[in-house]
């Protein structure tokens, strides 16, 4: 069996992706197909031996969609193109519908005051203006509607070309069956704007949605951008720059001072520190000696490293944690959208009634009427346009995301809108999460023979000295305590453990209990039962010796940010379950845990382990939402049916994430969810009032109570009410 990815263009909707999955399942060979509308792209798994991906390409292009295997290099720009092109026909729709808007003021008696120039109210005038929105910018509608029927299903197009062409071939059969059509400026039964409206609103939803699905690319963007091209292999004595495609097993590179690691390997020779939050979320950097595992895409930062490749470019960890999100994206399901389903029985059940009223009319009521007929037809299928159902989402899912920009909360789509608030299960990264994502210091104990300030000033001087972030956090504590600090001389560092120096004569050693154990010093019994108590606490520590005397110990960690506990405790009070996953050891973790008031920890996670525990959740039945700020999250955040990035995090992270909260604030998170839920109830009410308002109106038009004009500002006026209730979100309380 092989499995081939694919791009697919031309889908706007959930019938769209339930034809293309329904027609290449049925082609023999075909073992499971899977098609997503955000990301516009597609997995296949079929046996080359019984159908050939040419096969496969040709059907889907049958149903009138454009599809190819995912090597194309153009395909964001042609994505670009594609935007390009709809915001032109969006604007120039919009322009063309002005002089409509402008005359349909006369049919109000509240706009009399307004001044309508008398053109505008001329049929043909109006006439010539719908024709390039009903028929060039509006083509795209009639030829995806013929693909539907064409293929035996209805879709949004289908409802949109049968109410547009009922409401512009109406008016255009009035126009010119008007005695002076040319001259006179009477336009009362005439529908253009109805026409023109519903086209220019859909062309807008279309543009958003465009938009918004050329974003969820760039992640993987960013992650391909993170894998270096170049390595400088070590050969025969010489260091030569080649492709990272062309090393292997076995190979030795260098790894220089300020560089990325090309590709996943093993330590030979040489000593520096890596930063590793790519992979791990942890903002310590990690030592690196010989034996060491260093991986792709983290960063060398102060010494030169021998390193022998282990791994090919596709196998290392890298290129897993990209094929992790690219799976995640593309099996994710797409929300299917209410107003799509409803089409497909809305649809057929709408032209049964129009074909039941103009035979009513013609054969029974008034034998023989033609115009009176088609007066009802037409009257029918305007009060059934899909104006107000188009808009029941769209605009709600507008306003609400506008009132959550407000208050720093960015939905990248609108279903996130509908599956935040549906959650159940929150899980949450540690760091740069629910903890501020540096070092600080938060211990410190002097020994008694030691004066506090003198032993400040001492570890600042030394400490002063060294890049490393928890080295930076004393130093940082020192200088905001004591401001000037003296100078110290002969720093070494002690790799692995610290680092010592000579500050005004005396030597100073900072390092952690191990350097003192491997050199057989004893420890105060006081200073072991405090260090045991700080790293039960999963805090690190230092102590330090002062001219060879036990001097004090210095606890660092990094600390939770002060809203954490307040939004977990919010969260757990709307019934949601919350975990902690993270990188960092046992200690740390169940201590952050116990801090932020969460009870259910997984520690010591790849970023493999997080996506892992999620899908097994979602497996139960869970709807989960993952919370997470650094490129190694980029994998849960995919996997989980919603990813909440935190805006101070990594780009990756933000633009994996379907929600981004601006601020490191988890209470944001809390009012997203709040959003979401009355969001949802304010899309649920706008379509009960599009279905009470179709449920009563069209009954009125079958029996010819309601005339095409009335009928027009029926339809204008459900639109109207629909857009009212979506502004009331602006004012709705978090």
């Amino acid at each position: 069996m092989e499995t081939i990815h694919l791009d697919v263009e031309g889908m706007f909707c959930s019938a769209c992706t339930a034809r293309i999955e329904k027609v290449v399942s049925k082609i023999e060979g075909v073992s499971h197909v899977t098609v997503n509308l955000t990301t516009e792209t597609g997995k296949v798994t079929f046996d080359k031996k019984r159908t050939s991906i040419d096969y496969i390409l040709n059907k889907i292009s049958h149903l009138g969609f454009k599809a190819k295997a995912k090597t194309d290099a153009n395909r964001h720009q042609d994505k670009r193109k594609e935007i390009s092109n709809l915001q032109w026909k969006f604007f120039s729709s919009v322009i063309l519908t002005i002089p409509l808007a402008w005359a349909m003021l006369s049919h109000f008696d509240w706009a009399t005051f307004i001044y309508i120039p008398a053109i505008f109210k001329n049929p043909f005038f109006q006439f010539l203006i719908t024709v390039p929105i009903q028929f060039i910018i509006g083509f795209q509608f009639y030829e995806r509607a013929w693909s539907a029927v064409k293929n035996g299903s209805t879709n949004m197009d289908v409802l949109v070309v049968l109410s547009t062409s009922a409401a512009f071939f109406y008016s255009h059969y009035v126009t010119f069956t008007t005695p002076n059509f040319l001259y006179t400026t009477e336009s009362d039964t005439l529908f253009y704007e109805t026409s023109a409206f519903i086209i220019t609103f859909i062309l807008l939803g279309r543009l958003l949605e465009q938009k918004s699905k050329s974003k969820t690319k760039e992640a993987l963007e960013k992650l391909y951008q993170i894998q270096t091209k170049l390595a400088t292999l070590y050969e025969n004595g010489q260091e030569v720059r080649v492709d990272i495609e062309d090393l292997m097993p076995g190979n030795q590179i260098v790894v220089k001072p300020g560089e990325k690691v090309p590709i996943d390997g093993q330590v030979s020779e040489g000593y520096s520190m890596i930063d590793e939050s790519l992979l791990t979320g942890e903002s310590v950097p990690v030592e690196k000696v010989a034996g060491s595992q260093v991986f792709a895409g983290t960063i060398n930062q102060n010494g030169l490293l021998m390193v022998q490749v282990t791994k090919t470019t596709a196998d290392t960890t890298l290129s897993h944690i990209i094929s992790i999100v690219e799976e995640a994206q593309t099996s994710k399901a797409p929300i299917q959208h209410i107003a799509d389903k409803i089409t497909s029985i809305f649809v057929p059940i709408v032209i049964m009634i129009a074909l039941m009223t103009f035979a009513g009319w013609y054969f029974l009521l008034e034998p023989g009427s033609l115009n009176d007929a088609l007066g009802k037809v037409i009257a029918v299928l305007i009060i059934a346009c899909p104006c107000a159902l188009g808009l029941a989402t769209p605009t709600s899912i507008m306003v609400g995301s506008g009132r959550a920009a407000q208050s720093g909360i960015l939905f990248k789509e609108g279903k996130f809108l509908e599956l935040l608030g549906k959650s159940d299960c929150i899980l949450l990264d540690k760091t740069g999460t629910v903890t501020k994502g540096f070092p600080q210091v938060t211990n410190i104990h002097v020994d008694d023979q030691f004066d506090f300030q003198y032993f400040i000033e001492m570890i600042g001087a030394v400490e002063q000295t060294s890049d490393h972030p928890i080295a930076q956090a004393i130093y940082n504590y020192a200088k905001n305590d004591r401001g000037n600090l003296p100078k110290a001389h002969a720093v070494e560092n002690v790799p692995g453990y610290g680092i010592r120096a000579v500050v005004n004569g005396l030597n100073v050693v900072i390092a952690s209990p191990f350097y003192y154990q491997n050199k057989g010093i004893s420890l105060p019994v006081k200073a072991v039962r405090q260090e045991t108590f700080f790293k039960n606490e999963g805090k690190t520590t230092m102590l330090v010796f002062i001219d060879q005397r036990y001097a004090g110990l210095i606890a660092v960690s990094d600390e939770i940010k002060p809203t954490s506990q307040q939004a977990i405790s919010r969260l757990k009070k709307n019934g949601k379950r919350v975990i902690l996953l993270t990188g960092d050891h046992e200690r740390a973790g169940l201590a952050t845990a116990k801090a932020a008031g969460i009870t259910e920890v997984y520690t010591e996670c790849t970023p493999e382990d997080k996506a892992r525990i999620i899908a097994e959740l979602e497996k139960d039945g869970k709807d989960t939402v993952m919370v997470g700020d650094g490129i190694n999250d980029a994998p849960a955040l995919a996997t989980a049916n919603v990813g909440v990035a935190i805006g101070t995090g990594s780009d990756v992270a933000i633009e994996t994430g379907d929600v981004t909260i601006i601020k490191g604030d988890l209470n944001k998170l809390v009012d997203a969810i709040n959003i979401s839920q009355k969001t949802m109830t304010n899309i649920k009410q706008n379509f009960v009032w599009a279905f009470l308002y179709n449920m009563i109106m069209i009954p009125f038009a079958m029996f010819g109570i309601l005339v095409p004009w009335l009928a027009g500002a029926a339809m204008a006026f459900s639109s109207i009410s629909v857009v009212l209730n979506s502004l009331r979100l602006k004012k709705v309380k978090i």
